[in-house]
């Protein structure tokens, strides 16, 4: 697909200036995060936009791009660029996915119905988390025929897990996503502060509340005493005793496509493989689990270089603009998910402010490709970059 996105949203946005309007959404990326901040209170915000700790894995998130530069090539004919990608034997329009985030009712009221919604627009798979403010279903009906993911959190309760799994099958989700680095949540300063956990308000348990394994170890259902649903969902969300044994379980309970989300170790990434997983999403969850992590790009040249030839490889945390897309592409991921920079979008405008981030940033991938002299995402390579220490 040869897609000159940029040159369209940039003149668009041009054609604008003999008519100006006051209210004009964000095009700079920290525009849309200020947008957020003056509209959000100190718990959403943070809970969105804040990290594990002092905050040092996303600081080195961002570091790690800065760390790349790119050495533009001229006269390659780049008049005709290609952002397709194909992921799990699909064809996409663009390398992006949309990150699974949950409870995104606390983002705005349109939450995941909204960000789904411009995910389907635009083409780009939405993936949809366990710990979605609505059901699964819901979702899927919103999106019509749209591509999409289910992440799984891997409930301490198999009869959960299973249960989730049958759902996301039913309902069109065309891979599982399963993350990896959560099995309790992290020491986040910025939630503790604000005594924050949108959860125990009943907020992001949509999938639970609505699911019959859940349902069945309740003495009452979630409407009539929503306190002991919430108590139970606390004993059952996270599951620290997995192993790589237990993947066995995914395959017999769906025949999905499964990706495993989190890996940062090239070990683990082998592992992965031997269980014969169908992708695997370097990420260091946008630097909310683990303080003092490595930064996820930092190790993506590691692991494609342990298993690149034998899984695909995509890649998340830090993504902010389209220069950072074409990075982690350079280095070897097939796409990447994007996360804060929509949900900023979401709480600015709702659907249209998604929308708007996405467009904007696959402008600028767009356009930047075409000035560093490449014309298509799936042939950039590691000799476009150099790293700096």
């Amino acid at each position: 697909m040869e897609n000159n996105i940029g040159n369209d949203i940039q003149y668009q946005i041009y054609a604008t200036m003999h008519n100006p309007d006051p209210n004009r959404l964000p095009v700079i990326h920290e525009e849309w995060e200020n947008v957020a901040r003056e509209k959000l209170q100190d718990g959403p915000y943070y809970y969105i936009a804040g990290g594990a700790g002092g905050e040092k894995t996303m600081q080195a998130n961002l570091q790690a791009f800065s760390n790349q530069r790119i050495i533009p090539r001229m006269l390659r004919n780049v008049d005709k660029r290609d952002l397709s990608v194909r992921l799990l034997g699909q064809k996409y329009p663009f390398p992006i996915l949309q990150a699974p985030i949950g409870v995104q009712s606390i983002i705005h009221e349109e939450g995941e119905i909204g960000s789904a919604k411009a995910s389907a627009e635009m083409g780009v798979p939405y993936i949809a988390s366990s710990a979605s403010s609505v059901p699964m279903e819901k979702i899927a009906e919103a999106m019509g025929d749209a591509p999409r993911w289910f992440q799984l959190y891997w409930s301490r309760d198999p009869e959960i897990t299973a249960s989730f799994l049958r759902r996301a099958e039913k309902t069109g989700y065309s891979a599982i996503v399963v993350t990896l680095d959560t099995p309790m949540m992290a020491w986040r300063e910025h939630d503790l502060k604000n005594v924050y956990l949108p959860f125990l308000a009943g907020e992001g348990v949509g999938n639970y509340f609505t699911d019959p394994a859940f349902l069945a170890k309740l003495d009452q259902s979630p409407q009539e005493d929503p306190q002991s649903a919430i108590m139970h969902w606390t004993k059952i969300f996270g599951n620290t005793g997995l192993t790589w044994e237990s993947i066995d379980f995914l395959r017999e309970h769906t025949s999905l496509p499964i990706i495993l989300k989190g890996i940062l170790h090239p070990e683990d990434a082998k592992l992965a493989v031997e269980k014969g997983v169908d992708g695997i999403i370097v990420s260091n969850h946008g630097g909310r689990q683990v303080d003092g992590a490595i930064g996820a790009l930092d190790v993506l040249p590691d692991i494609v270089a342990a298993v690149g030839d034998k899984t695909e490889i995509l890649m998340d945390s830090g993504i902010r603009r389209g220069s950072d897309i074409m990075k982690a592409m350079a280095l070897g991921a097939k796409a990447v998910l994007v996360g804060r920079p929509l949900m900023y979008g979401l709480a600015a405008a709702g659907q249209k402010g998604v929308k708007e981030v996405m467009q904007n940033m696959l402008a600028d991938l767009d356009i930047t490709m075409g000035l560093a002299g490449q014309s298509s995402v799936s042939n950039l390579e590691a000799s476009l970059l150099r790293k700096m220490e």
